[in-house]
């Protein structure tokens, strides 16, 4: 038993909430969307399982048809995705010979994958991305859905916390220069900024307790107020130039010898407040000091610390306290980067309970301690179009020698006629790319179904990234609009349409094995040439109450079953496309002259056209009918008129007018020739 025929699948839109309790079966409860990215939180109990967002809120990039795959993306607190279901589709490409469960299969890749994956879709391999399979017949829509679920997940993580958000340029780390060192007093070190200072009164601190519950502890009497609560001297004294001027050479290179790569020192000189704190004990954390570059805090504790006895630069003060902090790899500090001292300071509310502010001290490095490379500025994320356009530059520079090579052929026809062999296999060799290459290669087959989706666009939002998401195509059809302007519809049914050209190579191949060809009185053959016309007009008509419905009965065109699916669908439609094709054994190009609808769209054009550029002679039709009846389209009426309508520029007709053992005028032009030549001329003898 065959399979049934599927005809365009339009998926009507499905409730999210049944698709997320199916992807959370242990959820007790499902919140409503939440948030300016409408984002539902699935839980269990109290506990989170997960997120759950569709990409038409966070996303909504449309695909082909113009408007966008709406997919349920759902990930865990990780950023891992569980699930992403289609639940939305207006895709003309999932016709009969892509099944809806193609596009369910697609999504389901996801799982397992995270958020901060970089993802692509098809292709070659790049370093740093996670591939994934496209779907054949379908590339675009996939290809929008996967920059749909992606920047949607990305915008959901990044809003809940799992990713960070990326910076707009990226600063390598610097590097102390090992090798500067300058002899310094204190007050050099102080004044040129290698040294900085926190200085805090004790009004200072009175005030940031304020309107606190220890607002009063330990509150300074008014006399006291100017007093010195804290003094913190802080600098990196890794730096050559600070550390051996401070600490001396001995100590300096002592502990310099302790550190590993990727580590510094950060030196600590301090009178009143402590910033030990008297709660340190070994084995513990000093949890009165920090350092704070970027979002990175960094802690310390006893291993990463060496007490300071004496400093060895001439005019240092005395310090109560003076300490070396080892800070580590791990911590990735940058010390060409501005960093903070945060000082905490706390009270005590009662036995247990306290409350705690801090102050920082902004610290900036001197450029001439440091060499710091230059920042790097990320490039600007490339648009779903412009990765497509990049992606398949091959194919376009080939498409577009190509075009050269077909502008060439028309631009100089009045001199590769005169040689007919060379003409001859010159075409025949480019229909032979146009089918290979254009056709079953780089799937490149305009459609009606095309004339009808651009004509919507101009009717409602059209965007030019719709068209350009197709890049072959889009090529095609400008070279199909300027054709038409300069010679009518004719070029690009005869030399770039893949169908057209399967059609001609094929009943060339019947002539040659010599089998008998089936021509039409021309009376019939002229009131074929309708047919075409109705059945555009029948689409059209169609596409105006339901795009939809005009897609699927421009099935009439056999060009996704022969080129996008290449016969991998239902027998009927690979019986109607053989059908079309075999017929062209017995007669050149039937479909194209009968059937085609986009044949007869662009022949409305036909018009416009700036040019005219096939030779006729007064002759031409009468008496002389050769060309007429040479022509394997019967194109040219008895009268000798070309209908350029229905011309499809094989040049046949301009290789028999340059051709004087062809054409009846030109042999005629050269019997008179020869006579006049042969004519003797008289010459009178004196003696």
């Amino acid at each position: 038993m065959s399979k049934p025929s599927h005809g365009l699948f339009v998926s009507p839109p499905k409730p999210s909430k049944p698709v997320i309790e199916a992807i959370f079966p242990q959820a007790s409860y499902i919140s409503e969307k939440e948030g300016t990215l409408a984002l539902r939180t699935v839980y269990k109990g109290e506990e989170i399982l997960g997120y759950a967002f569709e990409t038409n809120d966070l996303a909504r990039i449309p695909a082909y048809s113009g408007e966008p795959v709406n997919t349920l993306v759902a990930i865990d607190p990780s950023g891992r995705y569980l699930a992403a279901r289609v639940l939305e589709h207006h895709e003309p490409i999932i016709l009969a010979g892509i099944p809806e469960s193609k596009l369910w299969k697609f999504a389901e890749q996801y799982t397992g994958l995270f958020v901060q994956d970089r993802l692509k879709v098809g292709g070659n391999i790049s370093q740093g991305y996670v591939a994934i399979d496209g779907l054949s017949g379908a590339t675009v829509t996939v290809m929008v859905m996967n920059v749909a679920i992606t920047k949607a997940a990305t915008l959901a993580a990044q809003h809940i916390g799992i990713i960070e958000k990326k910076l707009a340029a990226i600063q390598p780390a610097s590097t102390i220069k090992a090798d500067l060192f300058e002899p310094a007093n204190w007050q050099d070190l102080v004044g040129d900024g290698s040294i900085r200072k926190l200085y805090l009164t004790r009004a200072s601190v009175d005030d940031a307790f304020a309107e606190t519950a220890a607002e009063h502890i330990d509150e300074a009497r008014a006399e006291q107020k100017q007093d010195r609560f804290s003094e913190i001297y802080y600098t990196l004294a890794d730096v050559p130039t600070i550390g051996r001027n401070l600490l001396g050479e001995a100590d300096y290179k002592w502990l310099m010898a302790q550190l590993k790569p990727g580590e510094h020192l950060a030196l600590l000189m301090g009178n009143g407040y402590s910033f030990k704190g008297s709660g340190y004990v070994r084995g513990g954390i000093f949890d009165r000091i920090q350092i704070h570059q970027g979002e990175t805090a960094i802690s310390f504790r006893d291993l990463d610390h060496e007490r300071i006895t004496d400093l060895y630069a001439q005019g240092a003060p005395n310090f109560h306290e003076m300490s070396v902090f080892i800070i580590r790899s791990e911590h990735e500090l940058d010390p060409g980067a501005p960093w903070q001292i945060e000082l905490l300071v706390r009270r005590q509310t009662g036995p247990v309970d306290s409350l705690f502010t801090s102050f920082k001290g902004q610290y900036d490095m001197l450029e001439k301690y440091v060499d710091t490379p230059a920042a790097m500025i990320p490039q600007p994320e490339l648009s779903l179009t412009e990765q497509v356009w990049q992606e398949q530059q091959v194919e376009i520079i080939a498409l577009l020698l190509l075009m050269l090579i077909l502008l060439l052929i028309l631009f100089f026809q009045d001199i590769l006629v005169r040689y007919p062999h060379f003409m001859h296999r010159l075409r025949h060799g480019f229909l032979i790319v146009t089918v290979v290459l254009i056709g079953w290669v780089w799937g490149g087959q305009l459609s009606v179904v095309n004339v009808f989706t651009f004509l919507n666009a101009l009717m409602g939002d059209f965007r030019w990234e719709l068209f350009l998401l197709d890049p072959i195509i889009f090529i095609l059809w400008c070279a199909a609009a300027v054709t038409m302007l300069l010679w009518g519809r004719a070029v690009y049914c005869g030399w770039l349409c893949p169908f057209g050209a399967l059609q001609e190579l094929v009943n060339v191949f019947g002539r040659y094995i010599k089998l008998p060809q089936v021509e039409l009185p021309f009376a019939v053959h002229e009131r074929l040439w309708a047919i075409k016309y109705l059945i555009l007009l029948a689409l059209f008509g169609l596409s105006l109450d339901s795009l939809a419905m005009a897609e699927q009965f421009a099935e009439i065109e056999p060009f996704k079953t022969t080129f996008l699916l290449k016969f991998d669908r239902q027998w009927p439609f690979v019986a109607w496309a053989l059908l079309l094709i075999v017929i062209n054994l017995f007669n050149r190009k039937t479909f194209c002259r009968y059937l085609c609808p986009l044949g007869a769209a662009l022949s409305v054009s036909n018009s416009i056209r700036l040019f005219d550029w096939l030779k006729r002679r007064p002759e031409c039709g009468s008496p002389c009918k050769t060309c007429a009846k040479e022509c394997e389209i019967q194109a040219i009426q008895p009268n000798g008129v070309i209908n350029m309508r229905e011309c499809h520029y094989c040049l046949d007709c301009q290789v028999t007018y340059f051709n004087e053992q062809k054409c009846p005028p030109l042999k005629k032009m050269a019997r008179k020739k020869r006579k006049d030549q042969q004519v003797e001329i008289p010459i009178a003898v004196t003696e």
